[in-house]
């Protein structure tokens, strides 16, 4: 597999793994299990939600991040890998957290069962917290966008970009629409030419040339037909 034939691959690869963050986000974390009369109900299941809320933006984040790839050029894909791996090391960050402390990361899914929101008073009324797949699954896409966004830094290099063809087809723009519609020139008509790479001259040497072949600016052509004419009147006279 080439550099350049890497590009689809990578951009695949990202979405795929964003959507296992996502997915991770969905699915249950903890399950609680609670002293008997704490509260109506003997377990509480915490989702990714409301383990680890700040996934769904990280995962949305990173989504967009590989979809913009796929038109930036080579300095703005240097930033968007960079801006991948914080993404990806903050989907790690968030994920060992709450694995480390799942009374903490379930808190707000057992206080509105049990009716309590300090941290203290949860984990009087918490017995158990057993730990589903889930956490290290999100854990996972994390560590994976943090290499996919390493893998970008090396390998982007050989990617085409769309900014050549773009600044070209500006340039023939820009001199289309000045031939088909001539404007006064001034100081930021001639550096949006500069800008686009067109000598602003040539504009005007095109006008000197039009304005000096025109029949209405021509008084020897006039003085000439004048001629002519008399000299028919007086050969025409008796």
């Amino acid at each position: 597999m080439t550099a350049r034939r890497s590009r689809p691959l990578v951009v695949v690869a990202g979405l795929a793994v964003a959507g296992i963050i996502m997915l991770s986000w969905t699915q249950t974390w903890f399950t609680v299990h609670l002293h008997a009369g704490a509260a109506v109900t003997s377990t509480v299941d915490a989702d990714g939600a409301a383990a680890v809320p700040s996934y769904t933006a990280l995962a949305i984040a990173s989504l967009a991040l590989f979809l913009a790839m796929t038109i930036a050029g080579r300095v703005v894909r240097i930033v968007l890998a960079c801006v991948e791996v914080l993404l990806g090391l903050g989907v790690v960050a968030s994920g060992i957290t709450a694995l480390a402390d799942p009374v903490a990361a379930a808190k707000g899914a057992v206080g509105e069962v049990a009716g309590v929101s300090d941290l203290t008073a949860v984990r009087r009324v918490v017995s158990t917290v057993d730990v589903t797949a889930w956490p290290v699954v999100g854990i996972a896409g994390g560590v994976l966008a943090v290499l996919l966004g390493v893998v970008v830094l090396f390998v982007q290099r050989s990617w085409p970009g769309p900014s050549r063809k773009y600044g070209a087809a500006t340039a023939g723009a820009a001199a289309q629409a000045r031939a088909a519609a001539p404007v006064e020139r001034d100081a930021v008509v001639d550096w949006d030419d500069l800008s686009a790479g067109v000598d602003p001259t040539a504009a005007d040497d095109t006008a000197a040339d039009t304005g000096a072949g025109a029949p209405g600016d021509d008084p020897v052509g006039s003085k000439g037909r004048q001629s002519n004419d008399g000299a028919g009147a007086e050969r025409g006279a008796p």
